[in-house]
């Protein structure tokens, strides 16, 4: 347990737009975080470790009562080019697969219940029209293999009983950065626009409900296995463009063609901006998980 009555977290990625969200909700509740970093410890909330080299000391995450792993490269950060891919890949496997392999090592007196490991709606592949939830097979291309890779990863601590929720998030949404905040400059002159014909699916969540998610699947005992995290009212990304545009009072008159994306962000174009992916957050309904914002105006209205 955390000091104080509140429990310990280890968080891996707690640096990223996530992560960071993730330590400041949960201190502000006054629970524990201990941070991994891949660099020297310069603060008593955080240990250094290298997933890169599978080095994790198995003590860092003996007693806790949840280890959430968010490390992985930027999908959309650069250029996909082999090596780019590659990282992507590479960094998702080498954190999970450390930390998964160092929780089966420990005593099952010390070893943290649950591991929270980041996914993604990738996985999913191209839905055209089709809406899916987690009972929908993995679709084809190249990041749908990344999050099937992705996920095995955590074998190892599931099979020495630890309880694996794997979180498919969707777009996370935040004025803070991310993929909202790439393009935020742009719709402010009155420079935004739907990206290609604007018909594809996009599947999101804001921010507070994709913290508020994260809490839950960690606390709910009943919940293991891959977990849609999105909101439950994709939309289509010309109404996405119309809602940004809305919210920041601008005109949104400019249509990016495929054949510039392409040429601006390689295989990234097809697999994670012109793809259309429309996936329902079922199993969280499910369970009761309550939406604050369930459609895309008033998510983007509050974070703008």
């Amino acid at each position: 347990m955390g000091k104080d009555g509140g429990v310990k977290v280890v968080i891996a990625g707690a640096s990223g737009l996530i992560g960071s969200a993730l330590v400041r909700s949960l201190g502000a509740d006054g629970h524990e975080v201990l941070r991994l970093v891949r660099r020297d410890a310069r603060r008593p909330d955080e240990a250094s470790w290298d997933p890169s080299s599978r080095r994790l000391d198995v003590e860092l995450l003996a007693g806790a009562d949840a280890v959430v792993n968010l490390a992985g490269a930027g999908i959309g950060d650069r250029r996909w080019t082999d090596e780019y891919k590659k990282l992507v890949l590479d960094s998702r496997l080498d954190s999970t697969t450390t930390i998964a392999t160092t929780l089966a090592e420990l005593p099952s007196d010390d070893r943290p219940p649950v591991l929270l490991n980041a996914s993604a709606v990738g996985f999913y592949g191209d839905t055209k029209e089709e809406a899916v939830d987690e009972s929908a097979p993995q679709g084809d291309g190249y990041l749908a293999d990344v999050v099937r890779q992705w996920e095995e990863a955590t074998r190892p601590a599931g099979e020495a009983g630890v309880r694996i929720v794997t979180a498919r998030s969707g777009v996370v949404l935040s004025g803070e950065g991310g993929a909202l905040g790439k393009v935020l400059p742009l719709f402010k002159l009155g420079l935004g626009g739907r990206l290609g014909s604007g018909r594809q699916w996009m599947s999101w969540i804001a921010m507070p409900d994709e913290i508020a998610a994260l809490r839950f699947l960690m606390s709910n005992e009943d919940m293991s296995g891959p977990v849609n995290v999105t909101a439950p009212e994709p939309v289509r990304n010309r109404d996405y463009t119309k809602a940004i545009a809305h919210a920041v009072r601008r005109p949104a008159l400019a249509v990016v063609p495929p054949v510039a994306l392409r040429a601006a962000l390689g295989g990234f174009a097809d697999e994670g901006v012109l793809v259309s992916q429309r996936v329902l957050p079922s199993r969280l309904e499910d369970e009761g998980f309550s939406f604050t914002y369930a459609d895309v105006d008033a998510a983007l209205t509050a974070l703008l």
